[in-house]
C-alpha cells in the first residue's frame, strides 16, 4: 500500500472535527457587524483570518506532509508522494448575512487526492446542519442521506435558488418561487437536500465551489453551464471567480428550467 495513502474515514473525520469546532469559534464573530455599516471589513478579516489560522495549525498537527490550496495552479509535484493531498478550506460564504446575525451563512472544507475532489463538507454554525459527502457515495445531512429533488417538472411549487442582481442579468419566465438567502454554498446544499430544484450560480471560484461540488454530485445534481455541458471544475484551480452562470440542480430538470431564464443582454 501506498505509504501516503490516508484511509477516506480518517480524512473524513477530521474535516467535520474541525469544521465543527471552527464553527463554534466562528460563533463568537457572528451578528457582531458595525452598525450602519454595509460591510464591515474589521471583522470578516479578523474572522476569517482566525479561523484560517486554526485550519492551518489543525491541519499541521494532524497531517503535517499535507498542503492548503493557496489559490495557485499545484506544481508539478503535486501528484507525488505526500504532495498527493491538498485541503481547501472556505471560512466563511454568507458575510453579509453573518455580520447581520442572519443565520444562512457557514464554512466549507474538501480535499483533493491527485487534484480530484474525494471529500466535501459544509456547515453551518448558526442551524448547526452539516453537509458532507465523500466522493462516489451518499451526501448526508447530519446523519441523514440526502437527493436532489425527484421532480420530473417544474410547477408553482418548485424553488429556485438566485444570487444578487439576478434581475440585472436575466428575464425570468420560472412558475415557481424566486428566492436569494445569500450564500452560494447553503444554496446548493438545499438543492441537494430536495429544498429547492435548483440554485443559479454566479461569479464563484474554485475554493467556493469545492465542496459542495462534491455533495452536488453524491446527492445526484450536478453544474451544468447554461449552453447545457457539464461544468469540468477540476479545470478551475487557480482560485480565479469564473465570470460565468451555472445552474446547480438534477440534470432531468436542466432544459425545462433553463428555458425559463432569459438573458437581460
Amino acid at each position: 500500500m501506498d505509504k501516503d495513502y490516508v484511509p477516506i474515514e480518517d480524512l473524513k473525520a477530521f474535516a467535520i472535527d474541525f469544521i465543527k469546532k471552527a464553527g463554534e469559534e466562528a460563533l463568537e464573530f457572528y451578528g457582531k457587524g458595525a452598525p450602519q455599516v454595509k460591510f464591515d471589513e474589521t471583522l470578516v478579516t479578523k474572522a476569517e483570518l482566525q479561523l484560517n489560522q486554526r485550519f492551518q495549525k489543525a491541519l499541521r498537527a494532524r497531517f503535517p506532509e499535507h498542503h492548503c490550496f493557496d489559490g495557485q495552479s499545484p506544481d508539478d509535484a503535486y501528484t507525488h508522494e505526500a504532495k498527493r493531498y491538498v485541503w481547501i478550506f472556505d471560512p466563511l460564504d454568507g458575510m453579509s448575512n453573518f455580520m447581520d446575525g442572519i443565520p444562512v451563512w457557514g464554512m466549507s472544507i474538501a480535499l483533493l487526492d491527485n487534484k480530484w475532489p474525494v471529500l466535501g463538507a459544509f456547515y453551518m454554525p448558526a442551524t448547526d446542519d452539516l453537509f458532507y459527502a465523500v466522493a462516489g457515495q451518499e451526501a448526508f445531512r447530519g446523519d441523514q442521506p440526502i437527493h436532489v429533488s425527484s421532480q420530473d417538472s417544474i410547477s408553482d411549487e418548485s424553488v429556485l435558488l438566485t444570487f444578487s442582481r439576478f434581475h440585472q442579468h436575466f428575464q425570468s419566465g420560472f412558475p415557481g418561487k424566486q428566492l436569494n438567502l445569500g450564500c452560494t454554498s447553503a444554496h446548493i446544499c438545499f438543492v441537494a437536500m430536495g429544498f429547492a430544484e435548483a440554485a443559479l450560480i454566479a461569479n464563484e471560484s474554485y475554493k467556493d465551489l469545492a465542496a459542495v461540488r462534491v455533495i452536488m454530485e453524491a446527492a445526484g445534481g450536478h453544474f451544468m453551464r447554461l449552453d447545457g455541458t457539464k461544468f469540468p471544475i477540476a479545470e478551475y484551480l487557480e482560485g480565479q471567480s469564473q465570470d460565468i452562470h451555472l445552474l446547480a440542480l438534477p440534470t432531468s430538470l436542466f432544459a425545462q428550467i433553463n428555458r425559463c431564464l432569459k438573458k437581460s443582454f
